[in-house]
């Protein structure tokens, strides 16, 4: 980690993965990733989810069900334009293909990429 500084960092896991849109997997899916983001914080980084940008504005522009139009045109995109923004992405949980975009798209906008919370360096 450069100048042991905090970093913003994504945390990329599957959402909807293995769920067949079950909310309570889902919401157990977002747990495990603001679990995660606690940990980061209380290492001193600043943690981010596309989930914390994407849901209300999912919500506000009248999507009905996981999956419809609206909730496409904004859940992904969003976490993309996000990693612009960020120092690095943390990789968590098992297959997502959106996770995996994260982190094809944080490699090719040349941040940090983690598999692991113990790879990243607590901030003094």
């Amino acid at each position: 980690m450069p100048n042991n500084q905090p970093m913003m960092i994504l945390v990329a896991g599957p959402y909807r993965s293995g769920t067949n849109d079950n909310p309570a997997l889902i919401e157990a899916n977002v747990k495990a990733m603001t679990d995660i983001a606690l940990e980061l914080y209380r290492m001193g980084h600043i943690p981010v989810l596309g989930e914390w940008f994407a849901l209300p504005l999912i919500e506000a522009a009248g999507s009905k069900e996981v999956g419809d139009a609206i909730f496409n045109k904004i859940f992904h995109p969003i976490a993309i334009k996000l990693i612009s923004h960020c120092d690095a992405v943390l990789r968590i949980g098992g297959t997502s293909t959106g996770a995996d975009e994260m982190v094809n798209v944080g490699l090719a906008k040349g941040k940090m990429v983690f598999y692991d919370v113990r790879e990243i360096g607590v901030v003094e």
